[in-house]
């Protein structure tokens, strides 16, 4: 029974985090195309805000085991890749694949960043020589097709997106995958704010490096305010520790593949705040998803179950 409630406490964990995704990822629609705040300057403020304010409480929470992910080299190896091709390579090609992608950006670079089940799955096959199971595979094929439905209507027109959206939405979905992967080995032994306020603090340097924060400023309506704030709380401060803590419990594949509600809850926000609509199409999509999760609860429940017997 503990085993099983450790397994299902990753997935809730895991769907935490994909409900909070989806309203930063409403935000910063509104923030990236409504107030056209420039991506360099964006990504350096959010990073640079929230590590800052993470390392805080950390310092506060945790005291001196805040610089336990500096034990090894092995550990501030992991850390920075975390920070370079986990947060910051998410991060910055997610907004810029919105950005540029006009109309469609939004939705195509939703799609290709729930790519990630797909690397992981590939990863786990070319480097530790595994198999995906055929549950994996159906859950793998249900999540997709319901992000796709529901993202695009089923309208494959809606695909047609600048080069630059599509190969940053394209990254986007590897980097999903490997902020996932990535804090897996350091989160063992280290809390997540810890190590999440670290590894945004590294994106924040890389950031900073290109587009320092104090540099081209742009004029700031109070709606980008809140936006860039409300980004940072739900999409840094609570949604990466979440990820972090279903690392402990649950598989990265199982991670990426309940990330998929996302979509979903973007929409739900959007037609109380943008009027949006859903036809028959996004709710088949909907309800695909809804059904990958429960096999996907359902799988990892049943392995649990064999081998306590």
């Amino acid at each position: 029974m503990k085993s099983m409630n450790r397994a299902t406490k990753g997935l809730l964990f895991a769907i935490f985090a994909s409900v909070s995704w989806g309203f930063s990822g409403t935000l910063q629609q509104f923030v990236s195309q409504n107030e056209t705040i420039p991506a360099g300057w964006f990504l350096s403020a959010r990073t640079t805000i929230a590590s800052l304010i993470l390392l805080v409480l950390s310092a506060i929470i945790y005291r001196g085991k805040i610089f336990g992910v500096f034990k090894s080299w092995r550990s501030i190896g992991w850390l920075v890749a975390y920070g370079l091709f986990g947060l910051a390579g998410n991060m910055g090609s997610f907004y810029v694949a919105i950005q540029q992608g006009g109309s469609n950006g939004a939705s195509m670079a939703t799609i290709l960043q729930y790519l990630a089940p797909l690397f992981i799955l590939l990863g786990a096959l070319i480097f530790q020589r595994q198999r995906p199971s055929k549950v994996d595979l159906i859950v793998f094929i249900l999540a997709l097709l319901g992000v796709f439905l529901a993202v695009t209507k089923g309208n494959l027109n809606e695909l047609s997106i600048p080069m630059i959206s599509l190969v940053m939405g394209i990254i986007s979905g590897i980097t999903a995958a490997g902020y996932v992967v990535l804090p897996k080995e350091i989160g063992k032994d280290n809390p997540p704010f810890v190590v999440l306020g670290w590894g945004t603090l590294i994106a924040s340097l890389a950031f900073n490096l290109h587009q320092p924060i104090w540099v081209g400023v742009p004029h700031l309506s109070m709606g980008g305010v809140l936006g860039i704030l409300g980004i940072i709380f739900f999409g840094t401060l609570i949604t990466f520790p979440a990820i972090i803590y279903a690392t402990r419990y649950t598989s990265s594949a199982a991670i990426s593949l309940v990330d998929a509600i996302q979509p979903v809850i973007t929409f739900v926000i959007s037609i109380f705040w943008f009027h949006a609509t859903l036809n028959i199409v996004e709710m088949i999509g909907a309800v695909l998803i809804i059904v990958a999760i429960y096999i996907l609860q359902y799988s990892e429940r049943h392995q649990v179950d064999q081998l306590s017997q």
